[in-house]
């Protein structure tokens, strides 16, 4: 390609870029506010400020992305934008919008001015927006090295607004998250290297990548790319990655940990499933994967959902903090999001989009309620202490319930729904197979709904069916401000009403 036709694909690019363009602006210019702002208004100001740009910010990304007209590929294959791209790009924006709503309508003006523990600095309105845009970036990747280095600027932000309060617990988190992100990190690169070797290209896309894959040793380029889905799992809280993320989501405050839950993952099995299936330009990767007997991921694929569901699941039983326990469930949901991806069919990455799109919902609504009962009833995170506060936040508890119903699976909740499209794909992918993992997969997946329902119902039991704490031990209890209330109660309703009316959501994917 000569350099005018290279400079003239650039500037067209421009146009598909402007969502990223416009996050990268809008952190430089929330670091400039902050010290201007710091200096010029008292700290309650400061922060209605940069909460109220921040979220201005993302939620204008995630208008232009979808008002955007461009489709394609950008800066000479380094980029692609597509409807499923928008998709999760869209999602993402949401998880940012709703926690930095959550944290603005929660955290009140004495702990601001005081810096009390538990206070978010204001750098995390920039580190957030930071983040979002790697993320943005993730979904759009189909180049090795931009997904290497859109993964990277992701993990940096977490890594810091895991450690941003100040308390040894947050200390820990973060280096732990650190540690394990860097292993993960080095893993991936390394089995980039190996494919970029292998084929002499770092295009997902091109042509030359499936072709040299195939002509390869099975065994050495399914290793290669195990390796590099390293960085991926570790996004993803996928086994054997996982280890960080009860410690993580124990150490950073709840809007982190919430948007931990939902926006990093979504942007992974994104990319996971254009590395598995690639976009259709000459000979794809699902063709070289899938249509010959030498390469196949289903198995392996398979085994690690398997793994994630079952380790999330049943190191959930044994939980007495909320928070870990939630963060457990995420394990166990990443692999419930693989299902979608084994199967390695349209049906399959369907049902991946359906289920990332009402996980959104159901994440959230659990951390920000469950955060809520322990604010309003003036204790920490701990199970027992929910015991007996049904009657006293009906509303509170009731919508807790839902959202506990649709973790596990079960009607009349959207979780129900998404499950089901999930498995209805793998057991057609079986069919089609007949590979004993997705049929070990299938069974043992559906089993494990019924061991979720032992930890996913002990805090609803607690709340309607244990009485209260004695009145020695009941703390005194807290003002909850009503907002916060509508905004956690105001996600459980789409839990409620894609459960009744999936086709809304379904007619969306499958048409646009």
């Amino acid at each position: 390609m000569s350099l005018t036709d290279q400079l003239n694909d650039i500037l067209t690019s421009l146009g598909g870029f402007g969502p990223m363009a416009w996050l990268s602006a809008a952190f430089c210019g929330l670091l400039i506010t902050e010290l201007i702002l710091i200096r010029s208004t008292s700290r309650f100001k400061t922060r209605y400020w940069l909460a109220g740009l921040s979220i201005s910010s993302i939620l204008l990304a995630g208008v232009w992305t979808v008002l955007s007209p461009t489709r394609g590929f950008l800066f000479m294959h380094l980029l692609f934008v597509d409807n499923q791209a928008i998709y999760f790009q869209v999602v993402i924006a949401l998880a940012g919008v709703f926690v930095l709503l959550y944290e603005l309508l929660t955290t009140p003006p004495s702990q601001v001015h005081q810096q009390k523990e538990g206070f978010l600095p204001f750098e995390w309105y920039s580190i957030l927006v930071a983040m979002t845009l790697g993320l943005f970036l993730m979904t759009v990747s189909v180049n090795l090295l931009s997904i290497y280095l859109s993964i990277e600027l992701v993990s940096i932000c977490s890594y810091l607004l895991t450690a941003f309060t100040a308390d040894r617990k947050a200390s820990e988190g973060g280096i732990k998250y650190l540690l394990f992100g860097s292993v993960s990190s080095a893993v991936m690169l390394y089995g980039m290297s190996l494919l970029y070797g292998m084929t002499g290209t770092l295009d997902l896309t091109a042509e030359t990548f499936g072709i040299e894959l195939a002509s390869q040793d099975a065994a050495v380029a399914t290793v290669a790319i195990l390796l590099t889905l390293a960085g991926l799992l570790f996004k993803l809280a996928g086994v054997p990655f996982h280890v960080w993320t009860p410690d993580a989501y124990e150490a950073a405050p709840v809007p982190v940990a919430a948007f931990f839950s939902v926006a990093p993952k979504v942007a992974a099995v994104l990319v996971l499933m254009r590395i598995v299936t690639a976009l259709p330009v000459g000979s794809s990767i699902a063709q070289t994967l899938t249509g010959t007997t030498t390469i196949s991921l289903q198995t392996p694929l398979a085994v690690l959902a398997l793994a994630g569901i079952l380790i999330g699941n049943l190191s959930a039983l044994r939980q007495t903090d909320a928070k870990r326990l939630l963060a457990y469930s995420t394990i166990a949901h990443a692999g419930f999001l693989l299902v979608g991806v084994v199967a390695l069919t349209e049906a399959g990455f369907e049902a991946v989009l359906f289920y990332a799109g009402t996980y959104l919902f159901i994440s959230l609504a659990a951390f920000f309620l469950i955060d809520l009962l322990a604010r309003a009833n003036g204790t920490d995170l701990t199970i027992s202490q929910f015991a007996g506060l049904g009657p006293k936040f009906p509303l509170l508890s009731v919508a807790l319930t839902v959202v506990m119903l649709a973790l596990t699976g079960l009607p009349p909740t959207v979780g129900f729904t998404a499950k089901l499209l999930a498995f209805s794909a793998l057991f057609d992918a079986y069919q089609h197979t007949s590979d004993n993992w997705l049929l070990a997969l299938f069974v043992l997946g559906l089993l494990n709904a019924l061991i979720s329902l032992v930890y996913y119902l002990k805090i609803p039991f607690l709340l309607f069916f244990r009485p209260a704490l004695a009145s020695s031990e009941q703390p005194s209890t807290r003002k909850v401000v009503k907002p916060a209330v509508w905004l956690a109660v105001g996600l459980v309703v789409p839990i409620i009403v894609l459960f009744l009316k999936p086709d809304w959501l379904l007619q969306f994917l499958t048409g646009w």
